[in-house]
């Protein structure tokens, strides 16, 4: 019951709220993402949702624009500046996802909604992560964020699918809270920490 039916109308009911209460706190990251690193203020990426449908997740920018001599961009950790690596750490990226979850694309707790290109390299047991909607925050970003390895990560998205009840949403919700007010285990330059498992992967295939 609670997985079919009770969890979508609290997503829709909590996030629209938070949408509403938080609206001054968007405006004030807008306005300075727009001053300090430019437009657009929103960073949009595909990425994959309940059963591998694409969907466009919405963030804070968190990095410049800034470029090469021949207009490539320079490596995240280059145009990652203080103020992003402040709204990573604080979360604060993360709020035009109430939106996605507003709109159905995601929930509040779930998998996180990885990169579209690691589709290909799940395992059938580490598919099961997308049943689900992907959540805002889940089981493996409260057991130790971006810092346990991948393959632990993707137990932990499958662990979740498989003892999905309201105790354990609530539980995490609260672990998340104590995670973000902490700022434990939040890795600002994520090219240092994504792409192992992935890398080991393709050199297996």
């Amino acid at each position: 019951m609670y997985r079919l039916f009770v969890k979508r109308g609290l997503d829709l009911l909590l996030s629209g709220m938070a949408l509403l209460a938080l609206s001054p706190v968007f405006l004030i990251v807008a306005v300075l993402v727009r001053v300090k690193l430019g437009s657009p203020v929103i960073f949009h990426q595909e990425r994959p949702g309940r059963g591998e449908r694409i969907f466009t997740l919405c963030k804070f920018r968190t990095m410049t624009d800034e470029r090469d001599e021949n207009g490539e961009l320079l490596p995240d950790s280059v145009r990652l500046t203080s103020f992003g690596s402040f709204l990573r750490r604080t979360s604060l990226d993360e709020l035009p996802e109430l939106w996605n979850i507003f709109k159905g694309d995601m929930s509040i707790i779930g998998p996180r909604p990885l990169l579209v290109g690691y589709l290909p390299y799940y395992t059938e047991r580490e598919r099961l992560r997308h049943t689900v909607r992907p959540g805002l925050t889940g089981l493996a970003q409260v057991s130790g964020r971006n810092f346990i390895a991948w393959d632990k990560r993707l137990a932990k998205d499958v662990e979740y699918v498989e003892h999905l009840t309201f105790l354990t949403d609530l539980k995490i919700l609260w672990k998340t809270v104590m995670v973000v007010l902490q700022e434990r285990d939040v890795a600002v330059e994520t090219d240092s920490v994504e792409g192992y498992l992935w890398d080991e992967r393709e050199r297996q295939r």
